[in-house]
């Protein structure tokens, strides 16, 4: 459920959600844990204060698969409109493994996904059992979000705060929900979803709240399905572009435009996708050998009993088209394979190819059939670099900042709240330079 909202239209699954049931070929999943009792959709935890005055707001939207060479060709001219007047980055670099959940928890928290524990769109866990993004009943179970996120210190300090389908909003940290959210739903149209951030940053009948995250989809699935440079692509991040340029002209109308910091962002970047490009999952290793946890271009394996030592043996190193090692072997720059979630085995993907179940691969060519564009490759590809745009009375005009980790978000984004940080692993004065009054 979400709340307080009027009723909507059941939720429908993204294109891209879709991909992933393809691991019922590969997964027998166990009953999870159960969603838990929801708490008081006001989110307020016990004794919070609604702070009396939450101008200026800071409104954060996250495009799904924008990349970065995407602003300043055409299709963007809200968001060239709001560089212009603010701050950009040359390119922001995604966490490791660059998928969507990770990342997006990631810019929330400043923790990155070995820290945080959303270390795949497709996780097991020895107590939770198994997380895939399709299941919203185990998205909304705590447990699998670790650390802080933005809303939740934001409600404790007593400012109100609104989330529009961020990955995590849904499921309660100690009790506490933002004031008002509303889950996933792709059957609602982009103009609608504005509709109603529109409404809560200038609602007149309760706190208006001093954050407000909106997470939209619509670049990434068309990236996935025809290809970062097709045309469908260009018009889903026109439809996006235009989305963002109603709500500002909204809140403009209201005379909030002056009174409203705007960061919007980017998960992550796309990659082309070549015809063929892709490989058996069962050719790394058989379902006899090992259990597969995720699939795509991140592969996460744990060897059966009796296997290990052959599996591993066979498997770390470098081979056509993928490089695999065991966890604690992950190369170090890219800060992953601490996590008890983090399979003993993890493959990584070329760019442009892909690893999937046979029998999926047969069915797509039977039918003539595969996706066109992937992200979850090396975070450090120029295709894989994610948007970073800031507009409003904290921040300067017209600068362009040079490349960043998504962790340094977070330290920005609580200050421009005036909230205390959590533990997290961003450099609190990487984007200091991007501010009027440091």
């Amino acid at each position: 459920m979400s709340g307080p909202l009027p009723p909507t239209a059941r939720p429908v699954r993204p294109a891209t959600l879709v991909r992933f049931a393809c691991l019922a070929l590969l997964l027998t999943l166990c009953a999870c844990t159960a969603a838990p009792r929801r708490p008081d959709p006001s989110g307020q935890p016990a004794g919070a204060t609604v702070a009396t005055t939450p101008a200026p707001q800071l409104l954060m939207v996250s495009i799904d698969g924008l990349r970065a060479d995407a602003l300043g060709r055409g299709d963007t001219p809200n968001l060239d409109r709001l560089a212009a007047g603010g701050v950009r980055a040359q390119k922001m670099r995604p966490s490791y493994p660059v998928l969507t959940f990770p990342n997006h928890y990631t810019l929330v928290t400043g923790l990155r996904p070995d820290r945080h524990g959303v270390v795949h769109n497709t996780m097991k866990d020895a107590e939770l059992g198994r997380f895939i993004v399709a299941d919203k009943d185990a998205g909304r179970v705590p447990g699998w979000w670790q650390g802080v996120p933005l809303w939740t210190s934001a409600e404790r300090a007593g400012i109100a705060t609104a989330v529009w389908a961020w990955p995590g909003a849904s499921a309660p940290r100690d009790g506490v929900l933002p004031r008002y959210w509303h889950e996933f739903d792709a059957s609602i149209p982009l103009d609608a979803r504005m509709d109603q951030v529109a409404a809560w940053m200038t609602t007149p009948d309760g706190p208006r709240p001093g954050l407000v995250a909106v997470y939209l989809e619509n670049v990434d699935g068309a990236g996935h399905d025809h290809g970062p440079d097709a045309p469908e692509t260009h018009a889903a991040i026109r439809a996006v572009d235009a989305a963002i340029g109603g709500l500002l002209a909204r809140l403009d109308a209201a005379g909030l435009s002056d009174r409203v910091n705007v960061v919007v962002v980017s998960d992550h970047g796309m990659a082309n996708v070549p015809a063929g490009h892709y490989l058996a999952v069962e050719d790394m290793a058989s379902m006899e050998e090992a259990e597969v946890v995720s699939i795509g271009q991140v592969i996460g394996l744990i060897p059966r009993p009796g296997h290990e030592a052959a599996v591993t043996r066979r498997l770390a190193g470098r081979h056509s088209h993928y490089e695999c090692w065991p966890k604690a072997e992950i190369p170090v720059r890219l800060h992953y394979g601490h996590h008890p979630r983090v399979p003993p085995l993890v493959c990584q993907m070329d760019e442009g190819w892909n690893a999937l179940p046979r029998e999926t691969l047969q069915k797509r060519n039977a039918e003539g059939t595969q996706d066109h564009g992937a992200h979850g490759y090396d975070p450090d590809s120029p295709t894989m670099a994610a948007v970073f745009v800031a507009h409003g009375p904290a921040f300067r005009e017209g600068l362009v900042l040079p490349p960043f980790d998504n962790v340094d978000v977070y330290p920005l984004l609580v200050h421009l709240l005036g909230i205390a940080p959590q533990p997290n692993d961003g450099d609190p004065t990487t984007l200091l330079p991007a501010l009027r009054e440091p």
